[in-house]
C-alpha cells in the first residue's frame, strides 16, 4: 500500500522557532529533510528528558514516512521515550507516536501493524485530557486510520474536522497544513473542486510560510490535481524540482511525479 496521490501523511513536530535555540536548529534541519542530523542534536537532551525524547522520536518517525527507511532507529527512540514518560500526558503522547509509527509501517507496506496502531491510539485517547496540546494531533492520526486503513470516510472527516479546530485553538499551523490538505482531499473525492482547491491552497500557503520545505512538493502536487492546464503542469514541474533537490523525497511522491506527463517537460 502506498499513500494516495492527493494526500500525504504527517508526523507533526510543531516548529520550535520562538525561544529555544535547540528547537530552532532542529526545525531548520528536519524541515529540509536532514532528519539524522536533527535527531543527533536532540540526543543529549533526549537521554533524560521526556519531551526531548518524544521530539526525537517524531523526527525519526517522519524520516520513515518520507523515505521508508530508518524503522529500527525510530523504534529504538520510541522505546526510550516510553521509558521516560511519567505523566498521563507524556504517556499519551508516546502512545500517539507508537500508533503513528505502526500506521506508517502499514501504509508503506513494510509490515501490517494496523491492530497495533489502533490499540496505541486508543490508549492515547484514554490518557490525554481534552485540553492536551497533543489531542488535535491524536484526532488527526485517528482520522488517518479511518481514511486509509478502515475505509471509513465519514469517521475520517469528523476526526479531521476536530483536529482542524483543535490545531487552530492551539496555534499549531503545521498541523493545520495537514488538516487542510486531508479535508481538501476528501472534498475532491466528493466532487467539490472549489473547496478542494481552497484547502490545498491553504495547505501550500502555510507550508511555504513556515519554510516546511519537505512538505511543499506534496502540497504542490495535490493542488495540481484540481487545477486546470497549464497551471497544473507548472505546479507538477515545481514539485518535481523540489523532490529532486531534496534527493528524491518523499519517495512515494517521487515515483508518482516521475510518471506524470510534465516530468519530461
Amino acid at each position: 500500500m502506498s499513500p494516495p496521490g492527493s494526500s500525504d501523511s504527517d508526523s507533526d513536530l510543531s516548529p520550535g522557532l520562538v525561544d529555544d535555540p535547540l528547537d530552532t536548529a532542529v526545525w531548520r534541519l528536519r524541515s529540509r529533510g536532514c532528519w539524522h542530523d536533527a535527531a543527533a542534536l536532540l540526543q543529549p537532551r533526549a537521554a533524560g528528558d521526556a519531551s526531548a525524547a518524544l521530539k526525537r522520536t517524531a523526527v525519526l518517525t517522519e524520516r520513515c514516512m518520507y523515505t521508508s527507511e530508518g524503522w529500527d532507529a525510530a523504534e529504538d527512540a520510541l522505546r526510550a521515550a516510553e521509558a521516560l514518560a511519567l505523566t498521563d500526558d507524556e504517556r499519551g503522547a508516546t502512545a500517539c507516536e507508537r500508533g503513528y509509527l505502526a500506521y506508517a509501517a502499514t501504509l508503506l507496506g513494510v509490515r501490517d501493524r494496523a491492530d497495533e496502531a489502533r490499540t496505541a491510539l486508543g490508549r492515547a485517547a484514554a490518557l490525554l485530557g481534552p485540553g492536551s496540546r497533543t489531542r488535535p494531533l491524536l484526532d488527526f492520526r485517528r482520522g488517518l486510520i479511518a481514511q486509509h486503513l478502515a475505509q471509513n470516510p465519514t469517521g475520517a472527516q469528523a476526526a479531521f474536522q476536530r483536529a482542524h479546530a483543535g490545531a487552530a485553538n492551539h496555534g499549531d499551523e503545521l498541523l493545520r497544513s495537514f488538516t487542510w490538505r486531508h479535508l481538501a482531499a476528501m472534498a475532491e473525492q466528493e466532487g467539490d473542486v472549489a473547496e478542494a482547491r481552497r484547502g490545498f491552497t491553504e495547505s501550500l500557503r502555510i507550508r511555504e510560510e513556515l519554510g516546511y520545505l519537505i512538505g511543499i512538493a506534496p502540497a504542490l502536487a495535490a493542488l495540481a490535481e484540481v487545477e486546470e492546464e497549464p497551471e497544473a503542469a507548472r505546479l507538477r514541474t515545481e514539485a518535481i524540482r523540489l523532490v529532486r533537490l531534496l534527493g528524491g523525497v518523499p519517495v512515494w511522491l517521487a515515483e508518482q511525479l516521475e510518471r506524470a506527463p510534465s516530468a519530461t517537460a
